[in-house]
């Protein structure tokens, strides 16, 4: 039996900033991606995965899990994440599968629908595509959002995601998984990640909206909402040492949670296991409910 409690970090955070995109290594303490602890059970032996925001966080937890089910992926980042893509993937040929990193700006239309084609050339096809970028930035009320910043929110977590999306869905064959990574702030919105909320929120519309019009196809279509999740997005977002001190405690498991308790959300959603499972979200929130 494992205390949910404890069985990770379960204090508050030091104060740390970084600017975006938060990296790993500047972390204090370093998240848990699975890199010890995750078991895969051949639940994705030969497919594909096209994971956005593949190289540290959430889409690093996933990239290991599904490589360790037997998965071959391709990760998207960011030119300056480098040096977490390379170590996610290094993760990925330690567990025997394909890995390969696309590196640019997925604000940019031609690169967030060219990931498709790039995925499909370097794997031989694509079966799971998981949208999973996103940026937030602590806001000083709306008064204060200037529109460059209300514009980059809102193409790298609605914008890219259709792009995406749109390419990626004629390449697509029956029983394939498009999985979104919503948030808790879709139900729950904090009034200083205004914008992030509204992009969140939006995402669900999303999924709940493609999950019936590609359903006759075979396609489905789901999303994971985490709660606070320790990843470098959040000593990136600007918040002050307070509210560090405090990320996750008001969760009824009392902690934030690590990338790496995500990623079975992502492999149950990817696999034959949630056959009959689409148009949903799916929390892992700490025990915040939606």
């Amino acid at each position: 039996m494992t205390d949910p409690r404890t069985v990770h970090h379960d204090g508050g955070f030091p104060d740390q900033e970084q600017e975006q995109p938060g990296l790993i290594d500047a972390m204090i303490p370093e998240p848990d991606h699975g890199e010890e602890s995750y078991r895969g059970s051949e639940r994705l032996i030969g497919r594909r995965a096209l994971i956005t925001g593949g190289d540290s966080g959430i889409g690093r937890a996933v990239a290991i899990a599904f490589a360790r089910e037997g998965a071959d992926v391709a990760i998207v980042h960011l030119p300056e994440e480098q040096d977490d893509a390379d170590a996610t993937l290094a993760l990925v040929a330690e567990a025997g599968r394909r890995g390969v990193s696309i590196a640019g700006d997925l604000r940019e239309e031609s690169f967030a629908t060219d990931i498709v084609d790039r995925a499909i050339d370097a794997l031989g096809g694509l079966e799971i595509v998981v949208l999973n970028a996103a940026y937030q930035k602590d806001r000083d009320g709306v008064e204060t959002l200037e529109t460059e910043e209300l514009d980059r929110v809102f193409r790298t977590n609605l914008y890219s995601m259709v792009f995406t999306a749109r390419a990626a869905l004629p390449r697509l064959q029956a029983g394939a998984s498009v999985i979104v990574t919503s948030s808790i702030q879709a139900f729950h919105p904090s009034p200083s990640l205004i914008d992030y909320a509204m992009t969140k929120a939006a995402q669900v519309a999303f999924v709940r909206a493609l999950a019936e019009d590609v359903g006759p196809r075979g396609i489905r279509v789901n999303a994971v909402a985490p709660g606070p999740i320790w990843t470098p997005l959040i000593p990136a977002t600007g918040w002050d040492a307070d509210r560090l001190a405090t990320f996750g405690q008001d969760t009824p498991l009392g902690r934030a949670g690590q990338p790496a308790e995500l990623a079975g959300a992502y492999v149950y959603l990817a696999s034959d296991a949630a056959t009959y499972v689409s148009g949903a979200v799916l929390p892992v929130t700490g025990g915040k409910h939606l």
